[in-house]
This record gives structure tokens, sequence and C-alpha cells, in this order.
């Protein structure tokens, strides 16, 4: 590694252990903390914006690694558009409708500089030109990620933990593949959430809040995106989005159960994967660190199709989709009497 990044690593590292208790004061000072309820975990008041302490590590590791000399001027804008953003829905929890908005506007900022998806290369047939579609489908790819961290947010250090398990992948395929920007901004990334997982993990003294999810979500889709740049085979597009599967398997079987229960699919209830983990006799820290593991699968699948043959690839992901349709099923994810997988084998096998 070169002794820049390994700088850059340090620098946002050390940065964030000495900011984040100022961040702590700072957001009790102005009102930004977390008021428990029905849905919540925790059973005090908890100081919010810990994402920007993970910001501020971000932006020293950013002038100790020599970035300032590339041509990152719209993501930058877009990152402040996304922190301003958190710290204001942190202070004043505001509607997802203006949220929305914002980071559609931050997206497109981005979209603008021509960071953009111009074609798929599918499998056996020709690419497909996206065209005009390449900016709504770049700026829904940024939105989506953007808001994927914020959904699993219901733990201490959970969301940290899922992120850096996410950007070490990122990272480790930048390194292979000698992509020298996205393996620095990974590695400073990794160097604040770490720091911030002395403060963030069980029992928690400050949350990331919207600042840090909404920030890391951004961070996680410009990573992908850049590595996507302008042409992407259809695997390597569904790479970033097994990166992100915890939270995405907790979003798809969300909507699954509430359609399911007959429930409006923005309804929030207390059956996520977190939620349902504990209700089976885990610990708080038990949960974590059993969802890690299953982010740590998801890594590796992601790590495995960037090398893997064509039918390896489809081996790899119908491997996934039982994998995750059977934990959902064992902890109820969507009721404990939707069990179809379960069902079925007991009906081939004759077996509990």
């Amino acid at each position: 590694m070169d002794i820049k990044v390994a700088l850059a690593f340090i620098a946002s590292f050390v940065t964030v252990l000495v900011v984040t208790p100022l961040v702590m004061k700072l957001a009790i000072k102005i009102g930004a903390v977390d008021k428990p309820n029905y849905r919540k975990v925790h059973s005090k008041l908890m100081p919010r914006l810990g994402g920007l302490a993970i910001f501020i590590g971000v932006i020293i590791g950013y002038f100790v690694s020599g970035l300032y000399n590339e041509r990152m001027k719209g993501i930058i804008v877009g990152a402040l558009i996304i922190v301003i953003l958190g710290i204001l829905d942190d202070k004043y929890e505001l509607s997802a409708k203006i949220k929305f908005l914002v980071q559609i506007g931050a997206a497109s900022i981005v979209v603008s500089t021509g960071l953009t998806i111009d074609f798929i290369q599918v499998p056996f047939f020709d690419k497909i030109e996206l065209g005009w579609m390449a900016i709504p489908i770049t700026i829904l790819w940024i939105v989506g990620i953007t808001n994927a961290i914020n959904l699993i947010d219901g733990l201490d250090g959970l969301a940290a933990g899922i992120s850096i398990i996410g950007i070490s992948t990122i990272a480790i395929m930048a390194g292979a593949y000698n992509k020298v920007m996205i393996l620095s901004l990974a590695v400073i990334l990794i160097g604040s959430i770490l720091a911030f997982l002395f403060y963030n993990f069980h029992p928690a003294k400050i949350f990331m809040g919207d600042t840090g999810a909404l920030f890391l979500g951004y961070s996680i889709s410009i990573l992908s995106l850049l590595g996507l740049y302008k042409s992407v085979t259809l695997f390597s597009f569904i790479i970033p989005i097994i990166i992100l599967g915890v939270p995405i398997f907790d979003t798809f079987f969300a909507i699954i159960r509430r359609i399911v229960n007959k429930m409006p699919i923005s309804s929030p209830d207390k059956s996520h994967l977190h939620h349902r983990l504990m209700a089976i006799g885990l610990s708080h820290r038990q949960t974590v660190l059993v969802i890690y593991g299953f982010g740590i699968i998801f890594a590796i699948s992601a790590l495995l199709l960037k090398s893997t043959t064509l039918w390896g690839s489809l081996l790899i992901i119908f491997g996934l989709i039982i994998i995750s349709g059977l934990v959902a099923e064992i902890v109820g994810l969507v009721s404990d009497k939707y069990r179809p997988l379960l069902r079925f084998y007991k009906k081939v096998f004759g077996k509990q």
C-alpha cells in the first residue's frame, strides 16, 4: 500500500477518535438527540450527529492522501449537500419528501460531471446502450444506495460495522485492479468508521444519525459508481448490490412482510432482522455480530462473483437467494406462518 494511503488511514482514524467527544457535546447542545420510543432498542436520550465526526475524519484523510489533486468537485459538493441534509435531519427530523428531493439534487450534481453508467453488457447478448436513460438510472443508483445504510441503523455499531465490511470489499477489489483513487477513498472511510466504532459499539455513547448513515450510503454509491464508470457487465452491476446484501435483504423482506400482513409498505414496525434475532433470544452484541457474519458472507460472495465464470456467478446468486430465504423463514422475518422453503423441504424430504 502507498505510504500516503497508510498515512491517510492513520490521520482519519486519529481525527475521529479526537473529534467524536466534541461532536457528542455539540449534539446535546443543539438538541440533535435520539429519543427512545416503542420501536427503538435504547432506553435513554442519545446524542446523534456522529456522522459529522466521520465526515471530518474523511476530510483530513482526503488532504493527507493527496486526493485533492483529483477531479472530484462534483463528488465533494454532493457529499457536502448530503452531510448538511443529515445534520438538519438529526436536529429537526425532516420529512421523507424533502430528504428525497435533496438527495436527487446531490446525485444530479454528481451526474452533471459525466460520472454515469452508459451501457450494460449482458451475457450471451450485445451491450445495451442506455442513452438518455443513463442519467436517471445513475441518479437512482446514487439515491438508492445512499438510503441503504439508513435501513439497518437500528442497533449500536450495526450500520458502522456493515459499512466497514462493504467498503473493505470494495477496497480489496480496487487494490486487485490497481484503482488507486477508489482504494484511497475506501481506506480513508474505513479509518474514520473504525475509530467511530470505539464510541458506537454496544453500549454506544453516540449514534451516527442520518448524518452518518446518509453520508456512508452516499460514499458507497460513489465508490461503486467509480468502479462501474461508463461501462459495466451485468454481474459487476450486481456486485455492489450483493455488498449491500444485508440492508437490501432486510428491506426486501420488510416489503414482503407488509404485503402479506396487508399493511402500508411505509408503515414502521419491530420485525426487522435485528428485532427478530433479539426476539429469539440473542443479546444486543450477539445480534450485531451475527449480522456482521451475514454481511461477511455477502462480501465473500461478491469477491467470488468478480473472479468466477458465468455459471459460477449464477450458482453464487442462486445460493445467496436460497440462504437469504431460509434465514428469513427461520427467524420469522415475514411471519411465523410464512415458510414456503421450509415447507417444500419438509414435503420433499419428509423431515421437520
